[in-house]
């Protein structure tokens, strides 16, 4: 995973104002916290393509995989339950957002770290 600027802004950008945000590098590329826990990121894929990860939680993995655009993440052959994919051009604008919201409703319930 490569680190992708204007992918990381886009999510900035949309992300609530809110405390308790923080940005941490991890994994290749750029991921957003919420009180120490990872809400997402955006990276870029080794030939180029443009995705975003969401957090949604192992209970919301099947109903997130239904949408669109949404693939599960694999890292080291392994699929990491809980952690979505989504192209970023199925991830503009209300999609983006809906995303983040899906993402925060479930990192909300987490401890702070």
């Amino acid at each position: 995973m490569a680190y992708d600027e204007l992918l990381s802004m886009r999510f900035r950008d949309a992300l609530p104002v809110r405390k308790g945000y923080s940005e941490k590098r991890m994994m290749g590329g750029l991921c957003f916290m919420l009180n120490g826990n990872m809400i997402g990121g955006a990276d870029r894929t080794k030939d180029g393509q443009g995705r975003f990860m969401f957090r949604v939680g192992k209970e919301g993995h099947e109903k997130a995989l239904k949408l669109k655009g949404a693939q599960p993440m694999i890292m080291g052959g392994r699929m990491m339950r809980g952690f979505i994919f989504v192209d970023e051009k199925d991830c503009k604008g209300k999609a983006l957002d809906a995303w983040i919201k899906r993402a925060l409703e479930f990192v909300e319930t987490l401890p702070r770290k």
